[in-house]
C-alpha cells in the first residue's frame, strides 16, 4: 500500500452558538438520516448521499501502528501542516491506538492533546505507552456517538484522521466539535479520497471532495462566501500530490 492518498481540508470556524436541545436533536436526525441497505461494510444508514461505514474495532489497533505508516501516509507531513504551537489545546478524534496523538504531544509541549475515543481497548491502548514514555499532557476522552464530550471553547485545533466516515452521527458530531472549538479554532479533517481509485482502501471508506464540501456547508453559522474562501485550502493542502 505505497503512496496512499489523504486530502488535507481545513476550516477556520468563526463562531460558536448552536442548540443543544434533546427534542430539537431527535427532530434533525430524523429529518437528516436515511435507511436503506447498501454496501456490506456499511451501517445501512445514509447522510448526504454517503453510507456510514461500520467502525473499525480495536482488534486492528497493530494496523495503526504499522511500520509502514508513516511511508505509505506521510503523517509526518500533515502534523507539520498543522503547525501546532506549544501552548496549544490540541484534541484527536477518533485517536485510535494514539498514533497522531503521540507526535503531536511533544509539539503542544506546554499545552495539552486529548485524545478522543469511543473503544475503551483504544483507549487503555493510549495509557499504557502514556505511562511507559511518561508523556503528562495527554488526556483520554471517552467519546460517544453524538458527542466528543470536550469542554465548550477549549480546542485550538481539532484532528479526525480517516474517521469522519464512521461516525453513526456525523452531524451532531459535527456541531459538538464545533462547540469545543474556540472562536479561532481549526478542523483538520483527513481521509481517503475516493476520487483515486489506486488507494487500495474499500470504497466505503473513502470520501469525494464533494462530500466533505457538503459536510462542511452543513455546519451552523456557515455562509456561502465563508465556505468558499476555506474550501482554497483544499487544493494547496494536498499532502500527496
Amino acid at each position: 500500500m505505497n503512496n496512499l492518498k489523504h486530502f488535507l481540508f481545513l476550516v477556520l470556524l468563526l463562531s460558536s452558538g448552536l442548540s443543544s436541545c434533546e427534542a430539537q436533536e431527535k427532530e434533525t436526525t430524523n429529518q437528516t438520516y436515511t435507511y436503506e441497505k447498501g454496501d456490506p461494510n456499511g451501517i445501512g444508514k445514509w447522510y448526504m448521499e454517503r453510507e456510514i461505514a461500520y467502525v473499525m474495532g480495536f482488534q486492528g489497533i497493530e494496523w495503526l501502528n504499522r511500520s509502514e505508516r508513516e511511508q505509505e501516509e506521510r503523517t509526518n507531513l500533515l502534523i507539520k501542516n498543522m503547525d501546532i504551537r506549544p501552548n496549544e489545546t490540541i484534541a484527536d478524534i477518533g485517536a485510535g491506538s494514539g498514533y497522531h496523538v503521540f507526535k503531536m504531544a511533544p509539539l503542544a509541549s506546554e499545552g495539552i492533546v486529548y485524545a478522543v475515543d469511543i473503544q475503551e481497548e483504544m483507549l487503555q491502548a493510549i495509557k499504557e505507552q502514556q505511562q511507559e514514555e511518561d508523556i503528562q499532557n495527554i488526556r483520554r476522552i471517552k467519546g460517544g456517538e453524538q458527542s466528543v464530550n470536550l469542554p465548550a471553547n477549549s480546542i485550538d485545533k481539532v484532528l479526525m484522521v480517516d474517521v469522519y466516515h464512521e461516525f453513526s452521527f456525523p452531524k451532531e458530531m459535527l456541531e459538538s466539535i464545533y462547540k469545543a472549538l474556540k472562536a479561532d479554532g481549526r478542523i483538520y479533517l483527513i481521509e481517503y479520497r475516493k476520487e483515486d481509485e489506486s488507494i487500495p482502501i474499500k470504497t466505503i471508506h473513502k470520501m469525494t471532495e464533494q462530500q466533505a464540501k457538503l459536510t462542511v456547508a452543513a455546519l451552523h453559522g456557515f455562509s456561502e462566501e465563508k465556505l468558499n474562501l476555506r474550501l482554497q485550502f483544499i487544493q494547496k493542502d494536498y499532502l500527496i500530490n
